[in-house]
C-alpha cells in the first residue's frame, strides 16, 4: 500500500485540526513524505523541532529556534539557512504565529519548501502532525477473517470459506458483543506494539451469512452493535477436527501459536470445529483465559502444581 503523503496533503490534514496559513513555497505542494524504513532503517525522520544536524522532513519553529535563528550573525545565517533547506527538508512550521526574518521567507520561496505559520504552539502542531502521520502513514495490510470486539478486546477470527466464520460472529454478535469488519479488516500499525484493525469503508456495517446473504448490523441490531476500531489482541483460527488437529492438540494448553502481521507477532488460538460445538461460548471462553494469561495466570500451570503437590504429600 502506498506511504507516502504530499505537502499539500499534510497541509489540508493539519487545517483540519489546527488554523494554519501558507505563507511561501506554494510551487513544493507535491513534495513527498516518506516514513523512515522500519526495516532498512535511516532516512530522515517525519517532524520535530528544528534540527540543523539530521533535517526533519517537517521541521517545526517555536519561539526558541526562531530567537536562535534571529540572533545569527551574517554568515553564521546563511550557513543555517543551508542546512535548514536542505534535501531532507520538505516543510517547515512557524507556531504560536512568531515573525520570521524576510530573508527567510525569500529563501523558502526560491528553495521552494512550503511554509506554514499556525497560532498553535509547537507542541500543539506536534502533536496533530504525529496524528495525521499515524493515519495516514503507518503501515497497513488487509487480513481475509471477521474482525470484532469481545469482552473487550480485538478479536480476529480466521479459517477456511466453508468453516462458519460469519455465522460464529453473527452469533457473539446477538450476545452483545460488536463488529468491526467483515471479510477484509485493515490493519494499521500505528505503534511499535500496536495494530488497529478497522473496517473499508465500503464494508462499514455489513456482514455476509452464507444462505441470508448481506446483512447491515447496525441496522438490525443498533449503533451498539458496531465498533469503528479495535487493536488487535488475539487471534482464533477456526480448524477441522481432524486427524491432522489432533496430531497437534495440546490437551493441556490447547493448540496455540503465532502469527506474522506487519512484524508483530500476534497470539493465535487453534479453535476445533465438530457438530454440536458451541462456538460462541467457546470463543468467549477463549478470551477471558487470553486476558488471565495476560495478568499472569495459567490454569495449565495451577493444575500441574496442584499435581506436584498432591505427588510429594503421598511420597512423604
Amino acid at each position: 500500500m502506498d506511504r507516502t503523503l504530499t505537502t499539500q496533503d499534510l497541509f489540508d490534514e493539519v487545517d483540519k485540526h489546527i488554523r494554519i496559513e501558507w505563507l511561501a513555497g506554494r510551487g513544493g505542494n507535491e513534495r513527498l513524505l516518506h516514513p523512515p524504513h522500519r526495516e532498512r532503517g535511516g532516512g530522515a525522520s517525519l517532524l520535530g523541532h528544528l534540527n540543523l544536524i539530521h533535517p526533519n522532513q517537517v521541521q517545526v519553529l517555536g519561539s526558541t529556534e526562531c530567537d536562535y535563528i534571529a540572533n545569527l550573525r551574517k554568515n553564521s545565517r546563511t550557513d543555517a539557512y543551508e542546512l535548514i533547506f536542505s534535501e531532507s527538508t520538505q516543510a517547515i512550521i512557524i507556531a504560536e504565529n512568531l515573525e520570521i526574518p524576510k530573508d527567510f521567507i525569500q529563501m523558502a520561496e526560491a528553495e521552494q519548501v512550503p511554509l506554514w505559520r499556525t497560532p498553535a504552539s509547537s507542541y500543539d502542531a506536534i502533536a496533530i502532525l504525529r496524528y495525521v502521520f499515524t493515519n495516514r502513514l503507518a503501515e497497513k495490510t488487509i487480513e481475509h477473517g471477521v474482525f470484532l470486539e469481545v469482552l473487550g478486546i480485538g478479536l480476529m477470527i480466521t479459517g477456511e470459506s466453508r468453516v462458519g466464520k460469519s455465522e460464529l460472529a453473527l452469533e457473539l454478535i446477538s450476545r452483545g458483543h460488536r463488529l468491526i469488519a467483515d471479510d477484509a479488516p485493515l490493519f494499521a500499525r500505528i505503534a511499535p506494539d500496536i495494530l488497529n484493525g478497522t473496517a473499508p469503508p465500503v464494508l462499514q456495517d455489513f456482514l455476509e451469512v452464507r444462505g441470508l446473504g448481506v446483512l447491515n448490523i447496525r441496522s438490525m441490531y443498533g449503533d451498539n452493535a458496531i465498533k469503528l476500531n479495535k487493536y488487535l489482541r488475539l487471534i482464533i483460527h477456526l480448524t477441522d477436527f481432524d486427524e491432522s488437529y489432533q496430531k497437534k492438540e495440546n490437551r493441556l494448553t490447547g493448540t496455540t501459536s503465532e502469527r506474522d502481521i506487519l512484524g508483530l507477532k500476534m497470539p493465535v488460538i487453534h479453535l476445533p470445529v465438530a457438530p454440536g460445538r458451541n462456538l460462541a461460548v467457546l470463543v468467549e471462553a477463549a478470551v477471558r483465559n487470553h486476558l488471565l494469561r495476560i495478568k499472569g495466570y495459567n490454569a495449565a500451570e495451577e493444575l500441574i502444581q496442584r499435581q506436584q503437590r498432591q505427588i510429594d504429600i503421598q511420597q512423604t
